[in-house]
């Protein structure tokens, strides 16, 4: 399968030498790896949650690899907490090489752990498909393929479902998107963290050839056009 082939041999270069990563770098060179997608200026949603007095949320996001999107979320104002992971599956399926397969039902996810007073479950949402990801892809994203790197929001309560499913339509009916939107909301389903060495890596790779092409643009995105919530010091997972 093209999906396990490309996404396997991008990622566990992340466990070799230095010598080996210039290697990569230079058959990267030489690739048709797509470029980071565009950011897109979208409103914000109409509907948002009601402020509940509790003091921090967790929501669970998949937009492709989870290196690009948790080194978003790292950087947003109002996060605590955001961990790659898988969402979807069984938990006896949920490790990066099982996943890699893409037959399991499980996304690449992000956890993403914040204060409500300080960033809102729809100003997330609008930092997630605006530069987050591209959410007109069905089943892929830049050059990953297969239904775990799908675009898909999984909602924790129904206060949350209402405010992803309200603002999908939203943006469909803004046509701000050259495409109609193909996220999917999947509710009750289960988070678990990803492998260690796939926590932090944007943050701990940023030379990673992956990391330049595809994802250190939509950290320099967030900082252009969500100056408010952006914070220069990342969010990490700690050891």
């Amino acid at each position: 399968m093209k999906t396990t082939i490309v996404s396997s041999a991008k990622r566990s270069l992340a466990l070799f030498s230095a010598p080996v990563l210039i290697i990569a770098a230079l058959v990267f060179q030489n690739t048709a790896w797509s470029e980071a997608e565009p950011a897109v200026a979208i409103p914000a949603p109409l509907q948002d949650e009601s402020p509940t007095g509790a003091h921090l949320e967790t929501a669970v996001f998949a937009g492709g690899c989870f290196w690009g999107v948790q080194g978003v979320f790292q950087h947003v104002k109002g996060v605590t907490s955001a961990i790659s992971g898988y969402t979807g599956g069984k938990a006896r399926t949920a490790n990066y090489e099982t996943v890699s397969m893409g037959m399991t039902g499980h996304a690449e996810s992000v956890q993403v752990i914040f204060d409500p007073a300080k960033v809102t479950y729809g100003q997330l949402l609008q930092v997630y498909f605006s530069v987050a990801h591209n959410p007109t892809e069905l089943n892929r994203q830049g050059p990953d393929y297969g239904t775990q790197y799908r675009s898909t929001v999984f909602p924790l309560s129904d206060s949350q479902a209402k405010v992803a499913k309200a603002y999908i339509s939203q943006l469909n009916a803004s046509h701000r998107f050259s495409a109609p939107l193909v996220t999917t909301v999947e509710e009750h389903a289960q988070f678990y963290p990803a492998e260690k060495y796939h926590q932090n890596f944007l943050n701990d790779n940023p030379n990673y050839p992956y990391i330049v092409i595809n994802d250190l643009p939509k950290v320099e995105q967030l900082k252009k056009r969500f100056p408010a919530l952006w914070s220069k010091e990342p969010v990490l997972v700690k050891s």
